[in-house]
């Protein structure tokens, strides 16, 4: 009997190892490129390198999705009330990894025995907060951003200690990095923020084991670089012009091109302060991930005076054009349309709106510029909508300066076809105040009023036609974003406390649940053990709190940053 006991228990022990060894695994090349063989865990930002936010999990479907109660919950930063989190977690057999608004990244237990307990925090000890919207997983690190200065910090992911930290502010203390790092091989894609602020922003490469800057390549040219005959005008604008690369690009594995859009030009509301289309601001651009290379780029907005950043994702599709089958990117651009194009050259399929539109009467359909768009002139002025200098009477422009969609993600769902858009509803005065041409005044150029409520549409849109397929109102604004599952279902979160559950189809509202508190995290799903659970970190930060300045019933809701699981 005791030759029994002692065998069981060597068998029980070599099975907690290989167990072990199971959790230890190290995130290869090999296992980011291939999503779809571990569809339980969740590996990178979007999930996959194509940006699609796609989950094949199906066990929570729309049958059984009004069962869906909360499984768990995990407080995450301090007791002040003043945090937020925009970090999508990420999830590797059984373990959570995210950030917060100070940078701290948390390693949260996910498996049956100690659930929501967290194992450990890495504190990069940031001076202040920032938005931080997660992390990236490379060999057995977790690869995060923190700030002031900006840094990119790798941990052990089985101890939680620091392998490697690089200062990457150059010297420029309004420098961050708010963008999710994106693992490539054997590097770590990152992109510069802070572009509002007045920093001529870039993206650049690290070796993944290292911490090493590989290459730094900027959105903004010097004199005599291509593009830089597109910053005229006297000021210098250049310098500080923004093109802010702050929400985490994909990656086309086929082409080896990653693609990463680019934010506003600074100011952001006077174009006068910077004649000219100011490339590459607004724009998508594909580079080399090996060089640095800039491979081609796609502007959307030329002499943008509304702050329509174009930093939302670029979502790689597959997809069948006239009869003939092409490597497309769909993107549902700030400025209110959807846009698709060839992936290998930034060529134009399409572009319609999917939301209220005024500053142009369309989009040109070859070229993919505004149909008023001139080359000859360094002031756009579009259909007229723009206030070009102080004390004109205001005019309401739409969308918003937030953006049909912005930083929150839209979905792809293969097997459907349509890509689901959380737009928020809702139009803006913008003005122009040339005192604000410093950084003292903050960079704007203006300022921008609104009596209007901001509340959401969820939008399902063919994105080879850009046609609307469904649409549904709700009455609070969203900065979450959209997950679609193999369950045939969409999720999405609201600023009110909602988050709700919609048929992939009909976009009928299947569940939902109020938490009480902000959201301006994007939802994921991960299974372990068999069972799926769906996962939405709480807490919106205070300057976006501003979307709720018209909705007076609000005014008493709370800010908590919690991790919020789901589960059958």
């Amino acid at each position: 009997m005791r030759n029994n006991a002692i065998g069981i228990a060597l068998l029980a022990s070599s099975a907690l190892a290989a167990a072990s060894s199971a959790f230890a695994a190290d995130v290869t090349p090999e296992r980011l490129l291939n999503p779809d063989r571990e569809p339980q865990n969740w590996l990178m930002n979007h999930r996959t390198y194509d940006g699609q936010r796609f989950s094949p999990l199906a066990r929570i479907n729309k049958d059984n999705v009004k069962n869906l109660k909360l499984a768990y919950a995990v407080p995450l930063g301090g007791a002040t009330g003043d945090e937020w989190v925009e970090a999508t977690p990420l999830a590797e057999n059984g373990f959570l990894y995210i950030t917060d608004s100070w940078g701290v990244l948390y390693k949260i237990d996910a498996t049956s025995g100690e659930v929501g307990r967290i194992l450990w925090r890495m504190d990069p000890k940031q001076e202040k907060q920032a938005n931080n919207r997660g992390a990236a997983l490379w060999g057995n690190l977790v690869i995060s951003a923190a700030n002031w200065p900006a840094r990119i910090v790798a941990t052990d992911k089985e101890t939680g200690k620091v392998a490697w930290e690089t200062n990457v502010s150059f010297d420029v203390p309004q420098l961050t990095i708010t963008a999710a790092p994106l693992a490539i091989k054997d590097r770590i894609i990152i992109g510069a923020s802070g572009g509002d602020s007045g920093v001529r922003d870039w993206v650049a490469a690290l070796d993944a084991a290292t911490g090493k800057v590989l290459w730094r390549k900027f959105t903004i040219p010097a004199p005599g670089e291509p593009g830089s005959e597109t910053w005229k005008g006297t000021n210098n604008a250049w310098q500080t012009g923004g093109a802010a690369v702050w929400v985490t690009g994909t990656y086309d594995p086929e082409t080896n091109q990653t693609i990463w859009g680019t934010g506003n030009p600074v100011p952001m509301y006077d174009p006068t302060y910077r004649p000219g289309d100011n490339l590459y601001t607004n724009s998508a651009i594909s580079w080399d991930p090996e060089t640095g290379k800039m491979n081609w780029y796609f502007q959307y907005t030329p002499g943008d005076m509304w702050d329509y950043d174009e930093i939302g994702t670029h979502i790689m599709i597959d997809s069948v054009v006239a009869g003939e089958s092409r490597k497309l990117i769909t993107h549902s651009a700030r400025n209110g349309h959807l846009y698709t194009m060839d992936r290998h050259n930034g060529q134009i399929i399409g572009a319609k709106p999917y939301t209220e539109v005024n500053w142009t009467r369309g989009i040109d359909q070859k070229t993919g510029k505004p149909i008023e768009y001139d080359p000859g002139k360094d002031i756009q002025t579009y259909a007229g909508i723009g206030n070009l200098n102080p004390g004109e009477t205001l005019k309401r422009v739409c969308p918003s300066i937030l953006g049909g969609n912005n930083y929150w993600p839209s979905s792809y769902n293969p097997r459907t076809r349509l890509i689901y858009i959380p737009s928020m509803t809702g139009c803006m005065n913008v003005s122009v105040d040339r005192t604000k041409h410093n950084a003292e005044r903050g960079w704007t150029g203006g300022e921008w009023t609104s009596t209007e409520r901001f509340e959401t549409d969820l939008i399902a849109v063919d994105p080879v036609t850009q046609e609307v397929r469904q649409r549904t109102h709700m009455r609070y604004p969203t900065r979450s974003g959209t997950l679609s599952t193999g369950g045939g279902l969409v999720f999405l979160a609201l600023f009110d406390g909602t988050v709700a559950a919609f048929d992939d189809t009909t976009l009928d509202q299947l569940w939902k649940i109020n938490l009480g508190t902000r959201f301006s995290a994007p939802p994921m799903t991960f299974e372990v053990n068999g069972k799926q659970y769906v996962a939405i970190a709480s807490g919106a930060s205070p300057r976006s709190k501003s979307t709720l300045a018209n909705t007076p019933e609000l005014k008493e809701q709370r800010n908590a940053t919690v991790l919020y699981v789901f589960g059958l």
